[in-house]
Parts: C-alpha cells; structure tokens; sequence
C-alpha cells in the first residue's frame, strides 16, 4: 500500500503489529475475501488496544480516508454472518 497505517505513539511494538494485522484483515476482505473467524478474531485484539468507540472512529474515519476500505462496513458485515462464512466486501 503507499499509505500509511493510522497509529497512535502510544501503543507497543506488540499492540502496533497487532493493529496493522487487523487494518490489513480489512484489506483482505476487499481483495480476496477472509474467513469471518479470523477477521472477527484479529477485530477482539483490535478493541483490546482501542476499547473506546470514539477513539476507533477515528481511527477508522482516518484509516477509510487513507486506503478507501471501511473497516466499519467490513466488520457490520461480518458480524451478520455465522461462523465459518467468508467475509468478502
């Protein structure tokens, strides 16, 4: 991608890494489709670090603006399937 990842200076190595996997699960959902466990699974790790809604509102407004995937419509989506489906945006 020739974009940059919206982070904040505050996280770990560890919590930024996770981060970028859950940013680049959205991606994957666009391009070639996921399995909506491992989206849903990276999603949890995600809130871990970000537990507000204002905060990942942000994030997620910049990270849209950024790369033109939404990981809002992507997890809504995702949240609508069952277990084991592929999530594909």
């Amino acid at each position: 991608m020739d974009f940059s990842y919206p982070i904040s200076y505050d996280w770990t190595t560890d919590e930024i890494v996770d981060v970028i996997a859950f940013y680049e699960a959205v991606e994957q959902a666009y391009d070639k489709g996921i399995e909506r466990d491992h989206l849903m699974s990276v999603y949890r790790r995600f809130k871990e670090i970000v537990p507000g809604k204002a905060e990942e509102r942000n994030l997620a407004n910049e990270y849209e603006e950024l790369s033109g995937f939404s990981a809002y419509q992507t997890i809504k989506k995702a949240k609508s399937l069952e277990s084991g489906d592929r999530v594909k945006m």
